[in-house]
């Protein structure tokens, strides 16, 4: 077998480390660092190597403590993932739990690989392979083309890998495509107390997937009379008017919009590499169990014959993470939000402000509803699961992360067009919206902790590197994509905020 090496890295290491019987003495870490877990790599290692050893060589693959194959002879996954991602560098570092044995007894062959481990910086996948009773450590199979998903990243076999394989027309060669991904959280069994569906006026979306590259749905599996029971006791937007009888146009008296942003970021913020915390105030409240938003006090018009409205709404978010020595990669609070619909089309836009930066007016989502008429029931005009479409200057705000024409997550909006008139929630047409949070930004509700120092985690080493390529989206996410955005200079479109 080659001798072992390793890729030289573009940076001064900050994470000493010290290796010796497989095991991982750290002695400082890079306050850049945050910790992941919970991650899996899937890599077949090679297509036509799998079928060599089950098919000429009559031998076969056995996973071991955690690892699996896909059936019909298919990719291992490796599980327990964990390890460091470093904000500054972008660089994602983790070690995987799981072994997988490799063996025939016709061609004479026995080998092991185990402690597999995936570095973005050294675009690598390396494992300890074990095989004539000697193990050999951190041996390189592959070189990766890493991408910002971290799915299906392109592999090319080492010269190492092919002496592993036993054949040296491996070397250079393709190899399978890897994938690392975070595993969904699990969804807690729904009991006579629990309190994790979301509030009457929430959109629901209860889908869960840590890693911020997955779409977010509108539809609930884990409490689905929760989403139906809403819809049932929303008024219908075609519904005649009756009640005090307001006019067919003026002004809004008060009104509620439940919007949840987009629940693989809100995930990603809380649960996943961000570390962080979710924070609504000024009237703006967030659903329990990490749920959607609820903005209140809407001011603004409406023309129940044009089908038009235009309602703003108080009340703030804020998301923070990937914090450092009291400092964050990830700083970003949404305000001002604001509807316009007409004729069942329209737009979302708000003001986005970043670690520092503001811009007004951001139009972040086109909006499509079931219906176009804007009919009121009761003096109040009511629609739910509206669809939200990421617009480019939303994916801008987001610092390219997402991507234009990406689902977020659909909004519900109730108005009230009188004093009199009872929003879905009970709440009355005064204007005194239904938000706990301070009207001045003071206090609100929080969800998360204050985010967590980085330190080496799960076996993993290595010093802080950049490669070059795009970053990856699977630890990087929203957050460290707007901080790379505003630090670019990204200027968010704009457009002027007009009078009501």
């Amino acid at each position: 077998m080659a001798a072992n090496r390793r890729r030289p890295l573009a940076l001064a290491a900050a994470v000493a480390v010290a290796l010796g019987a497989g095991a991982l003495a750290v002695t400082s870490a890079s306050a850049a660092e945050a910790p992941l877990k919970d991650y899996e790599l899937t890599w077949g290692i090679k297509q036509s190597y799998r079928s060599y050893v089950t098919g000429m060589a009559a031998g076969s693959f056995t996973p071991a403590d955690g690892a699996t194959q896909a059936v019909g002879n298919g990719a291992f996954t490796f599980a327990g993932g964990s390890g460091t991602y470093d904000s500054d560098t972008h660089a994602v570092r983790l070690g995987f739990a799981g072994s997988l044995k490799i063996a025939s007894k016709l061609h004479g062959f026995e080998l092991t690989l185990s402690d597999v481990r995936f570095d973005s910086a050294a675009a690598e996948i390396t494992a300890d392979v074990t095989s004539d009773g000697t193990t050999q450590d951190d041996v390189p199979l592959a070189d990766v083309t890493v991408t910002r998903t971290m799915a299906d990243m392109e592999t090319k076999l080492t010269k190492e890998a092919a002496t592993v394989l036993g054949s040296a027309s491996y070397e250079g060669a393709a190899g399978d495509p890897l994938t690392v991904v975070q595993k969904p959280a699990a969804t807690p069994s729904p009991t006579a107390t629990d309190s994790t569906s979301p509030e009457p006026t929430s959109s629901t979306s209860t889908s869960s997937s840590a890693s911020p590259t997955s779409s977010s749905s509108s539809s609930s599996s884990a409490s689905p009379s929760s989403s139906s029971s809403s819809a049932s006791e929303s008024a219908s937007p075609s519904a005649s008017a009756s009640g005090t009888g307001a006019a067919a146009r003026g002004e809004i008296v008060d009104g509620t919009l439940g919007w949840g942003v987009k629940q693989s970021f809100r995930t990603y913020v809380v649960d996943g590499a961000a570390q962080g915390k979710i924070t609504a105030t000024g009237g703006a409240t967030q659903a329990a169990g990490n749920g959607v938003f609820t903005f209140t006090d809407a001011t603004g018009a409406y023309d129940n014959d044009a089908d038009t409205l235009s309602a703003s709404f108080e009340g703030a978010v804020n998301f923070k993470g990937h914090e450092a020595k009291g400092s964050y990669g990830l700083d970003l609070t949404l305000s001002g939000l604001t509807v316009e619909l007409d004729g069942g089309s329209g737009e979302l836009t708000a003001d986005v402000a970043s670690l520092g930066d503001t811009s007004e007016d951001v139009v972040l989502a086109d909006l499509s509803a079931d219906t176009a008429d804007l009919t009121a029931r009761d003096d109040v005009i009511t629609l739910d699961d509206v669809t939200a479409i990421l617009t480019e200057a939303g994916a801008k705000a987001f610092g390219g992360f997402y991507a234009e024409g990406a689902a977020l997550d659909p909004v519900d909006l109730s108005v009230a067009l009188s004093e009199d008139a009872q929003l879905p929630d009970g709440d009355g047409g005064s204007g005194s919206g239904s938000g706990s949070g301070g009207s001045d930004g003071s206090s609100g509700t929080t969800t998360g902790g204050a985010g967590t120092t980085g330190s080496t985690t799960g076996g993993v080493s290595g010093a802080l590197a950049s490669t070059g390529s795009q970053m990856p989206a699977g630890a990087l996410g929203a957050a460290a994509a707007v901080t790379v955005a505003a630090g670019a200079g990204v200027v968010f479109a704009m457009r002027r905020r007009r009078t009501r």
